[in-house]
């Protein structure tokens, strides 16, 4: 049995939008996407505050979160959607 398919998995990675640490703990990543950080998450980011003509920058949190994807790929010798062979 000759093997016609070799799918890749890819690691999707991304992170949540900046907002206060405190505010963080209910937090969810996107539909489809595992949350890899805990409690209020990373605090390595800065959120910004509008207030009348001024912008104002706080220390915040943001969480990690990865998607596993596998994307479809024929062998080596093999191709088309149904990785026909030769």
């Amino acid at each position: 049995q000759v093997k016609k398919r070799c799918d890749q998995k890819l690691l999707i990675r991304m992170k949540t939008k900046c907002v206060p640490c405190s505010l963080n703990l209910d937090t969810q990543c996107p539909a489809g996407y595992i949350k890899i950080t805990n409690g209020t998450g990373t605090p390595d980011c800065r959120y910004y505050l509008e207030i009348k003509t001024h912008t104002l920058s706080f220390p915040g949190c943001r969480h990690r979160c990865v998607k596993e994807f596998e994307q479809p790929e024929c062998c080596q010798g093999h191709w088309g959607p149904d990785c026909m062979g030769k």
